[in-house]
């Protein structure tokens, strides 16, 4: 009879199956956290931030800001710089710097610049990543993922008001355990009502092999917009171990694009503001 631990050591496919899975994690926790951004508003000049507002108050103008100003986003390009680690049975990395160009509805184009370390982690992990992202503009996930009320039950717990700008800070519930939702806090700029911060949990367990899964997403003012800053998860395995995935965005450039006429039209920093 073989032993536990040759039993192990004969099967190398148990550990690609746990690879595998952990690929189907990461890629869940980034459409579940970076779908909102999104649909992240550009801001207007900046004023004395309101009184506190009720929570009813708050999340309608959340909403109404990030209709209105979503539209105002027509372009942009960026670098990300993905990074990926998984220790347990075994230990794998990678990193991959992407270059990416968004253009207003539904367009996003990647383009590899460099990708070091596992094979296995950049083709099952990275690509998956990037494939995801782009389905998350299909119009029937962002309708399922929104930061709406149709989505999420908001409660108000908090206001700071930092030496910078205000925020409300906004505990979510999601209303089903639908894999596009989270569960967490949100810090809500009080001028611009544009999230800055998610602190949260998948509303569903993204797999059979992960206990728990932190995920911390913040974002950046870019030219009158707020834009993804920086992506962190962290999951604790089953069986042993974490897999841990970070994103860095940077190198931002707001791009005009042609309209109809072929003429450049400019994303309008400077959108309708919420009196």
């Amino acid at each position: 009879m073989l032993s536990y631990k040759t039993h192990r050591t004969r099967h190398p496919d148990a550990n690609i199956s746990l690879y595998r899975e952990l690929a189907v994690v990461l890629v869940l926790l980034v459409v579940v956290i970076c779908l909102p951004a999104v649909s992240q508003p550009p801001t207007t000049t900046p004023t004395t931030p309101p009184a506190p507002l009720t929570t009813d108050d708050v999340v309608h103008k959340l909403v109404d800001m990030n209709i209105r100003r979503q539209k105002a986003l027509r372009a942009f390009r960026g670098t990300r710089i993905y990074r990926a680690e998984y220790r347990g049975l075994g230990a794998r990395s990678a990193e991959m710097v992407v270059r990416v160009h968004y253009e207003a509805p539904a367009t996003k184009d990647f383009t590899i610049e460099s990708a070091t370390g596992s094979k296995l982690i950049i083709d099952r992990v990275f690509a998956k990543l990037l494939e995801a992202e782009k389905e998350a503009l299909n119009a029937d996930v962002q309708r399922r993922s929104a930061l709406t009320e149709d989505n999420y039950r908001f409660t108000l717990t908090g206001y700071e008001e930092g030496p910078a700008r205000a925020k409300y800070i906004l505990v979510v519930e999601p209303r089903t355990r639908d894999k596009f939702l989270y569960r967490g806090r949100i810090w809500v700029d009080a001028t611009d009502f544009a999230v800055v911060r998610v602190e949260a949990q998948p509303a569903k367990n993204p797999s059979f092999w992960t206990k728990n899964t932190e995920v911390v997403q913040e974002y950046s003012k870019v030219g009158g917009f707020w834009l993804p800053a920086q992506n962190r998860s962290v999951s604790t395995i089953r069986l042993g171990g974490r897999a841990e995935l970070s994103i860095e965005y940077k190198d931002y450039e707001i791009t005009p694009v042609a309209d109809a006429s072929g003429r450049p039209t400019r994303s309008q920093a400077n959108g309708p503001a919420i009196r």
